[in-house]
């Protein structure tokens, strides 16, 4: 090995060594601030809490807890998403099954927060796939697929509601619609019978014009003007003759000028009478006048 040779070997090896001190010195810190971030949540200082993990994940992106953690800190902070990222980033970089299966585990506990049962049930059975033995992934699993088979039966009613609710409208449009067109043949009924019944007024009223204009003359009552001489004066013979009868006989309830006559009579002859008697009694009750002697 000559000179420069060992000259640029002894460089590389110094170089890699202080690489090496330095992704050391880097992987403490990074625990560091992960131990203390974990110092804050116990203490429920989430805000704290989340700067030191950021600070561990920006010193070593490979440190598993401290994403794991983090994810925690979203989630009790109720940022869903956020936990979910830091969730996935955990099981991507995740060196073991048991940190797989606690950041799948976690994945599908913010599925389930979601009311996204189905990812939740396939987040729980990647979990199932690195531990197995867990009861309480196994026990999410089944609450996941219980909750995702009620889930689906509310839709499939609220489904046959809104079908039944639209079969209702459409039919109470139909009635509407129905009930509109028998409206509308009633009102084209009536609008016909008064067209019929103007023109029959119509008629009517040409009708009366023409028997006012000319009567019709039937063969027995012929216009007198029109009769021979001979017949019109015994026509008005007829006539007065008819005349005289009409007044001799009478009407019901009313006399005949005869009767009149003979109660007049009757009437005149009583009066006399009892003139008369007056008169006569007048005579009797006048008193004697004599001359007294004195």
């Amino acid at each position: 090995m000559n000179k420069v040779t060992y000259i640029l070997f002894l460089f590389g090896f110094l170089s890699l060594s202080a690489q090496d001190k330095q992704q050391e010195k880097a992987l403490i810190e990074s625990n560091n601030f992960t131990f203390e971030g974990n110092e804050e949540v116990t203490e429920d200082n989430f805000t704290e809490a989340e700067a030191n993990y950021r600070k561990a994940i920006s010193k070593n992106s490979e440190n598993t807890i401290a994403k794991y953690n983090l994810g925690n800190v979203y989630y009790q902070k109720n940022s869903l998403g956020e936990a979910f990222l830091r969730y996935k980033q955990a099981g991507d970089v995740a060196l073991n099954k048991n940190e797989k299966h606690k950041a799948y585990h976690n994945m599908g506990n913010v599925f389930m927060k979601n009311k996204e049962y189905d990812k939740a049930i396939e987040a729980y059975k990647e979990a199932l796939r690195n531990n197995p033995s867990d009861d309480e992934t196994r026990y999410n699993l089944a609450l996941a697929k219980g909750l995702k088979e009620k889930q689906q039966q509310e839709q499939q009613n609220d489904q046959n509601q809104d079908q039944d609710q639209n079969k209702d409208q459409e039919n109470k449009d139909q009635k509407d619609q129905d009930k509109n067109q028998d409206q509308d043949k009633k009102d084209e009924g009536e609008d016909k019978k008064d067209d019929k019944g103007e023109q029959k007024d119509e008629n009517k009223e040409e009708g009366d014009k023409d028997n006012q204009g000319e009567q019709p003359q039937d063969e027995n009552n012929e216009d007198k003007s029109k009769q021979p001489q001979d017949q019109q004066s015994q026509n008005n013979q007829g006539d007065k003759k008819e005349e005289q009868n009409s007044q001799q006989q009478p009407q019901p309830n009313q006399m005949s000028p005869q009767q009149v006559k003979n109660m007049l009579k009757a009437i005149e002859d009583q009066e006399k009478k009892v003139q008369e008697k007056v008169n006569a009694q007048k005579i009797k009750g006048v008193p004697v006048s004599t001359d007294k002697d004195w």
